[in-house]
């Protein structure tokens, strides 16, 4: 029997450096370590055996993300940017990646059942790491989606389904004429609602208890915004939401969505074939849909002049119209 491809056992041995990282994300190791510790002083501060400490420490230098002299661990460049006191809260968004991983652990089962297995409501911690995670993702680009939308006649925006608010946010900074209406769960807008305030735009952005699958999501927006909602949804539930959506806007109005867009056959791009099976693991019959979907959605909705916009970076925007 041939010996398998290195390149092959490689990726099949990928999971131990995932683990060694999000281990120490968890333990909030890079945190302890600070300006420089030895293994016995990060056991300390985080509570943690002091023999599997420096192993876990000696292991991260191995793949070069700390170093150690003398005894004395240090942090890299890369690692002080999970530290969970350095700006931009990187730590607090990659928790959400380590609960991931429990998900991801059941994807055999899930295959075989067709379906998320286990539990599928998010504990208070869960939902604040993901949050963190889809903040984190958002900040730099929600300014860049909203010039390439264009507000020109655009009032009022309903940020469907809009989590941390950092789109809600990009709204309001781009026009002083825009109001925005943040429809989410409670847990959800109590997180955005700090956002909200800390960025100043609490005059402009308002929030609203709902959610997405209640009957009707109000009207005489110009603008009806989802992004990463449509992912968690099975196609009939998606149809459902362009439907309200429709009817939620004025006249000349639009809708925008905001996602991962497969090519027809659905093996690419790479990074949404395989979201698609971490809607899998962790919704009821989420998947990622291709550009003909959404269309055919769009269409069906009453939408019209349906296109797609081009944004750097790995999701796409699909915006339709209402204009009869």
């Amino acid at each position: 029997m041939d010996r398998l491809p290195d390149e092959l056992l490689d990726r099949i041995n990928a999971f131990r450096e995932s683990r060694l990282l999000l281990t120490a994300v968890e333990l909030d190791v890079f945190t302890a370590i600070g300006e420089g510790a030895s293994a016995a002083e990060v056991a300390s501060r985080c509570r943690t055996d002091a023999r599997a400490t420096e192993m876990l420490l000696n292991a991260l230098v191995a793949v070069g993300v700390l170093t150690k002299r003398q005894g004395v661990f240090s942090n890299t460049a890369a690692s002080n940017q999970l530290r969970g006191d350095a700006p931009g809260g990187a730590r607090a968004a990659l928790l959400h990646i380590a609960n991931l991983w429990k998900r991801w652990s059941l994807l055999t089962e899930c295959v075989r059942k067709g379906t998320a297995v286990g539990p599928r409501r998010r504990t208070r911690a869960e939902t604040e790491a993901f949050i963190a995670m889809m903040d984190y993702n958002a900040r730099a680009r929600a300014p860049l989606v909203v010039e390439a939308i264009g507000l020109e006649g655009v009032r009022r925006v309903l940020d469907l389904g809009g989590g941390s608010g950092a789109y809600a946010i990009a709204f309001a900074q781009a026009s002083p004429e825009v109001e925005v209406e943040l429809l989410d769960l409670a847990p959800v807008l109590r997180i955005a609602r700090r956002h909200i305030e800390q960025a100043g735009a609490a005059d402009r952005v308002k929030t609203r208890v709902g959610d997405l699958h209640q009957e009707s999501y109000g009207s005489g927006y110009d603008l009806v915004f989802i992004s990463a909602i449509c992912h968690m949804l099975d196609p009939e539930e998606n149809k459902s939401m362009l439907r309200k959506s429709y009817a939620a806007l004025r006249l000349g109005g639009r809708v925008v969505i905001q996602d991962f867009v497969l090519e027809p056959d659905k093996t690419a791009p790479r990074h949404a074939a395989l979201f698609a099976l971490n809607m899998l693991v962790n919704t009821r019959a989420g998947s990622v849909y291709s550009e003909a979907e959404y269309r055919d959605w769009l269409e069906q909705a009453g939408f019209q002049r349906v296109t797609r916009l081009f944004v750097p970076g790995p999701a796409g925007l699909l915006v339709g119209w209402r204009l009869g």
